[in-house]
């Protein structure tokens, strides 16, 4: 197997950006932007990177997804070529910007409105019947179709400007036999990041739409930190991730009270759970796939909640609310939760977002949460008010 090339950092995020075309991989986050192009390997297990690193030589980077169901396969490539630059959110002004594209769309909702509110009330019915069923982690889908092929690096472009402090990450999927398939999308959502001895992982659950009216926009934050069933979500979730990075770990920092975190289109509730492992050579990948998935995308306990979605939503969810990112040679890397994304092939997009279902929850509520974040996809192709 030939070895992988590492080129020297790029001049800018935006160079990056500029060459990227569909079928390659791209990962960008508050450190770094990464580029692959090539495959020298395509993988479908997590377990099969290390190997397949080591074949590549030094400076080896393998990049790809992993679904919603862990029994699905994954889809992995070790690029022949990648590129790096500073993060986007040190870019200059001056590269910021933002390009509508044409349309026009066809928005198409899966399932209907109403029927997602049904599901939630069903969910909330399920969990009163069921004292140990805690959370279910509902979603909803709108199939976004164009006239003319979607231009995937430019929404990318708009993902990445509009949000330069996103996880934003673009890589190709199966081909369905609709030619060349691309998952993109900009997660603000850490599920794990490794360098050396230390782990980061950033759970968030909890969250409120902003608004433009900035006086409104600090009372949906304010609600939200003191909102006690957004509260209890999140420290499911947390308590979760700290189980499952404790036995890797010599050391683990757990914060006892959430902070609020923002993104473009929403609040959320944040909490960073920090370590020092125990064996360093523990890769990133191996702790990803020890947290997915969270009780934030699935629920708990998870193997309920799993059952109980696949009784309620009416579609696969295949990369959505899986994990996308990357892991280097010496087992260093960031991996994302697989929200805020679409699934891209041909004319036809499918966008995706959900939210936590608790006892307590409005189904109404509910379904606004899912319309806030779908806008997040909505505004990068210039498409608003469709949710």
């Amino acid at each position: 197997m030939p070895e992988q090339r590492t080129a020297a950092p790029a001049a800018t995020a935006g160079e990056l950006l500029a060459e990227y075309r569909p079928g390659d991989s791209f990962f960008s986050s508050a450190s770094r932007a990464l580029h692959g192009t090539g495959a020298l390997a395509t993988l479908d297990r997590l377990d099969a990177i290390p190997d397949a690193l080591a074949h590549a030589g030094s400076g080896a980077v393998a990049m790809g997804a992993i679904p919603f169901d862990t029994a699905s396969p994954a889809h992995l490539v070790v690029p022949e070529t990648v590129r790096w630059s500073p993060s986007p959110a040190r870019a200059a002004k001056s590269e910021h910007r933002w390009s509508p594209l044409g349309g026009p769309w066809t928005v198409t909702p899966v399932p209907a409105p109403e029927a997602h509110v049904a599901a939630v009330e069903r969910a909330v019915k399920l969990m009163a019947e069921d004292e140990e069923l805690r959370k279910v982690v509902l979603a909803r889908c709108l199939k976004v179709e164009s006239g003319e092929d979607v231009d995937v690096p430019t929404v990318l472009a708009n993902l990445v400007w509009r949000d330069p402090t996103a996880f934003v990450f673009a890589t190709d999927l199966p081909d369905r036999g609709s030619g060349t398939r691309s998952l993109i999308g900009a997660s603000p959502e850490l599920l794990v990041a490794k360098r050396g001895r230390q782990v980061l992982s950033n759970p968030l659950a909890g969250s409120a739409p902003r608004s433009a009216d900035p006086t409104k926009d600090q009372r949906r934050a304010v609600a939200l930190l003191t909102s006690a069933k957004d509260r209890h979500e999140h420290a499911v979730v947390v308590e979760a991730v700290a189980d499952a990075l404790r036995p890797h770990c010599r050391d683990l920092a757990v914060p006892s009270e959430p902070e609020l975190i923002r993104t473009a289109t929403m609040w959320h509730l944040s909490t960073r759970v920090t370590g020092e492992l125990t064996d360093p050579d523990v890769p990133a990948h191996r702790l990803a796939a020890d947290l997915h998935p969270t009780p934030a995308v699935c629920g708990t306990p998870t193997g309920r909640a799993f059952d109980t979605i696949g009784g309620l939503e009416p579609f696969d969810r295949g990369f959505y609310t899986g994990a996308v990112g990357h892991t280097d040679a010496a087992g260093d890397g960031e991996w994302v939760v697989t929200i805020r994304c679409a699934d891209v092939a041909g004319r036809t997009l499918e966008l995706y977002a959900g939210g936590g279902i608790m006892p307590e929850s409005d189904p109404d509520a509910e379904l606004a949460e899912t319309s806030a974040k779908l806008r997040t996809l909505l505004l990068a192709l210039g498409v608003d008010g469709a949710a």
